[in-house]
């Protein structure tokens, strides 16, 4: 594997879902136990995604894709407040993400 696949693995993906959970809860009100429904985790996830206690190490790395990451789990947090997504088609929106960073 390489270094930038290893960088997604360990700073995007949780960056990606803390973002989905704050967008969740901030913007479509959702509680802490409903949006960890919706995203697939735990509640204790979702309230460590909030008090930024999980997802924020490596921040510095990421430089120019954190606007991308930004959109994308904004859109994904839409649809799944909606309804109109699983939280397993929220990885296909990921996965999505991820192949935008590796396959340019």
């Amino acid at each position: 594997m390489n270094p930038r696949c290893e960088a997604i693995g360990k700073y995007v993906v949780p960056l990606f879902r803390s973002l989905v959970a704050k967008e969740l809860i901030n913007t479509y009100n959702l509680t802490q136990v409903d949006a960890a429904k919706r995203l697939g985790t735990t509640q204790a996830a979702i309230s460590q995604y909030i008090n930024s206690k999980r997802a924020t190490k490596g921040m510095e790395q990421l430089g120019d894709i954190v606007p991308k990451v930004q959109a994308m789990a904004s859109q994904t947090a839409k649809r799944l407040a909606n309804k109109e997504i699983t939280s397993d088609e929220a990885t296909v929106d990921f996965c999505k993400l991820c192949a935008s960073f590796c396959c340019k």
